[in-house]
This record gives C-alpha cells, structure tokens and sequence, in this order.
C-alpha cells in the first residue's frame, strides 16, 4: 500500500550540472590530441575513416595504445593485457604506406587487433597466461596469424586468459587477474577473459581467442560481445597452445555482428598442419560477410532449449526469453524443447583432464625456446597460480592418450551428437537457444558456475553467442545460438538480423571515450537540502573510469538529533513523466543519531543511468514525516 505523503515542506535545490558536457581531463604537452576516437567504432566506421583520410593507421594505433594506457593498469586497472607488441606504430606505419600506393589488402587492412597469448607470435613471446612460459619465444606465427598478418591486420598485443585455458574466471600466474569492465569487482569470464574484456573496452576493433568449453563464449556474453565457437574443423588450432585437442577451437570476438563477419572470413580455411581441417575437403568455405541479412530470421525454426533454463538467475532468464520473443517478432518460428534425460546424456563427455597432458607435451615438442616440457615440470617448478593446481594435478594424472577411459568419453560425445541432432531433425529446428550462462559473472575470485557449454564444445557444433541485454545491476547477458554443423554462416546471419533490429548492446561505464587522450577526470559537487533545523550537506566525487560515487556527509541544525535517514534515492521515470511511486533507495548514508559519514557507492546499471539522467537524490527523513523526505535534492544534472 502506497504510504500517504504528509505536509512537510519539500526543499529542493537545482540539479547540479556536472554531466552536461564532456568531462574535461587536464591537458598535457606530452599527450596530443587525438582527432579521431575509435571507442566501440566498428571495422566498416574504421575503414570509411581510412579511406576518406580522417585518420590513419598509426593514428588508430595510437588511440588504442592510449586507451589501454589509461585503462588497463590504470584508472579502473581492467588488466587485459599481458604485453603491448613493441612493432605496433611500425607496422601501421607501413600499412598507411600501402594505403597511399592504392594496396589494399582488405577490410582488416592496417585494423588494429589484439590476440589471446596463447597464439604463436614469431616477435612477441607467447606464455599461455603461465609465468613457465614467460620467455617462450615461438620461431613461427600460427596458421591464424599468418592470415592475419597477410590481411592487414596490425597486431597491438596479446591478451590475459586463464593460466594454459584452464578455467574460466581470467587468471593466471603471468597476467593476474582480469576485471569486468561493466563491474571492476567481478570476473571478464574465461578463458579468453583478456581478448573478451579488451573489446568490449575499446581497446582494439576484434579480438582472437580459443574455446575448449565456452572460452569464447563466455567472455562474450560477459562483454556484450558477439563470439562464435566455429564448426570443428573450420578454423585451423596450429601454433596455439592446446588444451585438448578434441575440443579446441579458436576464433574471434567483436562488438557487433558485421566486424565477427569479417574476422571469420578472414581467418578460417584448410591448414595441412592441422589435420582436423581436413572436414573441409570438398567442401566449399561459408561466406559470412556474404550471408548477413536483416531479414535472416525470417522462417527460421529456434528451438528454446528447456534443460538449461531450469538453474538460471531469474533476471537472466528473463533477459535471454525476451530475446528469444523479439526473434518471432523478426519471423522466427520459436518453439520450446525439452529434454528429460538431458543430464543423463550429458554426463561424463568432457575430454579435457585426459588429453591436457598429452597435447601439451607434443606442443612443447615443436621448435621454440620452451623452458619446460611438461605439464608435470610446470607443477615441479610451482609456476603456476594456486588457483590452478587442482585442474593441473588432475590433468597430469592422466595415464595414457589412448585409454579406455578416454574411448568411452570419445563414444559418449558421438552419442551425444547423434542424438542432439536427431532431435533438431526431428523438430525441424535450424538453432538451439539457451543462456551463454545462466549465472552471472562471479566476484573475482570466486568459481564460476552455470555454464551452458558443453552442449557445443562435446558435439563438435558451432555455437554463437549474441549480446541479449542486461540484468537491472548493469551486467551483460548472452543468449547462444547452437546449429548443425558447418552452419556458422547462418549462425552469424541471425544475430546479424537480430542486431540490426535493435542493438542490445552499450559500452561499459568504466572505459569512456578519452578526452585529449587521457581519461576524464573526477568531478566534485555539492548538494545541500533540508530546513534550517535539520539541514545536510552531501559533498561528493564522481569518477567515470571506476564508476565510483565517493561522498561525505554532515548533517547541521538545532533538530538534527530527530533525523531518520539520509539516503541516496534513485527515481525510475513514472507514468507521464511522474516519479512517485517509482523510487527505490540504493545507499543509506546516515541513520538515526548519526552527524557525519563518508563512503563510496559503485553505480552501475539502472543506478548509472538514473545519476548521468539527473534521477539520483540525495533525502533526508526526520521529524514527524516518516514517510516522505522533508529535504531532497538532486545529484547529477
């Protein structure tokens, strides 16, 4: 029941106009002003720059160069990556000079990029994310970064990810732990959580990383990111330290379905190198850019695959339902599918503990500086994080690669495939949706549980995560899109279709666009409210790349001893532009008794937007009116 608002007299003061321009950032001889602002520009928006002379390749280096300077171990300290690429400005350099010759060599030509560092660079280290490897200096490029290279692509540096992709929270004994850019406390999602948390902060145009069991997917649906785990087979694994090779795939990150497009055209094709792309022999390569269409979904059959619904955070949920009912409205037949012996057939098809051993082993085998061997030299050494020594031990105790164990792992995964497609023929189905995860990111530090990938990674199917929305406390979601296999192509066209309907995604609020190349500076103000005889006053710092709203309080008056409360109260807008009835109070800061207080409030999600909108105030109770705020003031513009 609605209380009743008493006669107290309502004081409130103009809204502070912090926000109405662009924070300023104290200039600096040394940082120049940069002309062009890629912050989550798309591949196509890059090169119109290029081409038209609006910037250039080193210009585009630079900007990104100067947005991980800013970020990554500084400001918000996202810690993505493990090292910058040295040759980066040369490389854009010479790239510029192709431009002006009239040599393009394509739509990733002089883009900067960044890789996951367990792909072999022939001029950087590549470490795996493990302190074992920190000098391990690969002779050649993978078979990706060749084609990489021989596109254009400038490569700017490689990227945190959970020790030897080993997990899924981003941490490792090399690079530390990396954040959630859309929440500092929590995890980017792994094991590609460094490439993942590097997009979806600007700090390059796409990003490359490897899935052994939703390590593309995850970090996308944690990023608000597009990631496809490819068909296996399609994208060739030589020059990338393996996890288990049965289940290892590699493939790129990018904010928007058209720049994951080209990244795939870019990259897969038939390696002799790498036998498991043979499946590609006699057929021909999809073509992605080639197959976007806004209208993709139409007639397309999406099964909403109940078994992975059952366990989900309900805001999650949700979210990826809602996704799923905006698909019918773009023409697509969405159908419930259940499952009852799902976790029977499920169980016990992960490869990953009886093949680590064994594949590293052939891996540290190939030419190279390698300072170890093993897996069993690694754990020897203790280079490794403690978070790690679990899954390492188990995996070295694996006895032989051919097994009996492992056969019947082998046999369960054929099992499984079998009878997820028989049940999408049997239901006509083109896709299975279900949650990227059907948790949230957890606390760094914590485990991450609710993971939906198994189903792709033990079947060997193509799985695309696809930005679904955002829980109310600002945290990305993924909705997955599973098909048969080598349908990729189609994959990547619906969550074209579906993003052209109406972008899902936005920008984390801890990485904004720089401002004459350094991050925007902290912004103080202060609001004062109340009578005479119970006033407050709310001195307070906003810091943009950390989000945090720092305060101190004092409370003034001869009836001071009679407040209540002061809160920060957050007005959600109301039914034709009313706000009673739509508050919700996000922070007590004072309570009964209490003349003075200070602290910090993290704003994200729906409290962000209504401080940046002016819908954030600072109340205070007290005296008779126990129902109403007799002062309230504005925070924000």
């Amino acid at each position: 029941m609605r209380a009743r608002l008493t006669s107290s007299v309502l004081h409130t003061v103009a809204a502070i106009a912090l926000f109405a321009a662009p924070c300023a950032a104290q200039s600096s001889a040394k940082t120049p002003r940069l002309a062009y602002d890629p912050t989550e520009r798309s591949i196509p928006e890059l090169q119109a720059a290029l081409a038209s002379g609006r910037t250039t390749s080193v210009a585009l280096t630079e900007a990104y160069l100067a947005r991980i300077g800013a970020y990554d171990h500084a400001g918000p300290n996202i810690n993505a990556m493990i090292r910058v690429n040295a040759a980066a400005r040369r490389d854009a350099a010479a790239l510029d000079v192709e431009r002006k010759a009239g040599k393009l060599r394509g739509p990733l030509h002089g883009i900067p990029i960044v890789l996951k560092d367990n792909y072999d660079t022939q001029d950087m280290p590549t470490t795996g994310g493990s302190l074992a490897l920190a000098n391990h200096q690969p002779t050649a490029d993978a078979f990706i970064v060749g084609k990489l290279r021989a596109a254009g692509a400038v490569i700017l540096g490689k990227t945190n990810l959970h020790e030897l992709a080993s997990g899924i929270t981003s941490i490792s004994s090399m690079g530390g732990q990396t954040l959630n850019p859309y929440d500092l406390s929590r995890c980017p999602g792994g094991s590609s959580g460094g490439t993942g948390a590097a997009i979806a902060a600007s700090f390059a145009a796409v990003g490359w990383g490897t899935d052994t069991c939703g390590s593309i997917r995850i970090p996308s649906a944690f990023g608000s990111l597009f990631g496809l785990r490819p068909t296996l087979g399609l994208m060739s694994r030589d020059g990338i330290i393996p996890l288990a090779l049965s289940q290892d795939v590699a493939g790129p990150m990018a904010r928007t379905a058209t720049d994951l497009a080209i990244a795939l055209d870019v990259t897969m094709g038939a390696d002799p190198r790498d036998t498991i792309t043979r499946r590609l022999d006699g057929r021909a390569l999809p073509q992605f850019q080639a197959a976007l269409r806004k209208d993709a979904l139409r007639g397309a059959r999406i099964g909403v695959f109940a078994p992975y619904f059952r366990t989900a955070d309900a805001d999650v949920a949700d979210t990826v339902r809602a996704a799923a009912r905006a698909m019918r409205a773009l023409g697509a037949e969405v159908v419930d599918v259940a499952m009852p012996d799902f976790d029977e057939v499920i169980g016990s098809t992960s490869a990953i503990t009886l093949e680590t051993r064994f594949d590293l082993q052939e891996y540290f085998a190939r030419p190279g500086d390698h300072a170890v061997s093993s897996l069993g030299q690694i754990l020897d050494n203790g280079l490794f994080d403690k978070a790690l020594e679990l899954r390492h031990r188990t995996a070295d105790t694996a006895s032989a690669r051919d097994s009996e164990s492992h056969r019947r792992v082998m046999a369960r995964q054929n099992a499984l495939r079998t009878r997820i497609i028989a049940l999408m023929d049997s239901l006509h189905l083109d896709a299975i949706a279900y949650p990227t995860s059907v948790r949230k990111p957890v606390l760094a530090g914590d485990p991450q549980l609710g993971t939906t990938c198994a189903l792709a990674a033990q079947t060997g199917l193509p799985a695309l995560s696809i930005p679904a929305g955002f829980t109310s406390d600002g945290l990305p979601t993924g909705l997955e899109l599973m098909g048969r296999a080598f349908s990729d192509a189609k994959l990547v066209a619906y969550g074209y279709a579906f993003e052209q309907a109406g972008a899902r995604r936005r920008p984390p609020p801890t990485t904004p666009s720089l401002v004459n190349g350094k991050a925007p500076q902290p912004r103080a103000g202060t609001v004062t409210t109340g009578p005479a005889t119970q006033q407050v006053t709310v001195r307070f710092v906003f810091d943009p790349p950390t989000s945090e709203l720092r305060y101190h309080v004092d409370l003034r008056g001869a009836q001071r001893d009679a407040v209540s409360a002061v809160v920060f109260r957050r007005y959600d807008p109301g039914t034709a532009g009313r706000d009673v009835g739509q508050s919700r109070v996000i922070k007590r800061l004072l309570g009964p008794a209490m003349l003075s207080g200070a602290g910090t409030v993290r704003l994200l999600g729906d409290d962000l937007d209504a401080f940046l909108a002016g819908r954030l105030r600072v109340a205070l109770f007290g005296g008779e009116a126990t129902v109403a705020p007799v002062g309230e003031a504005v925070v924000g513009r």
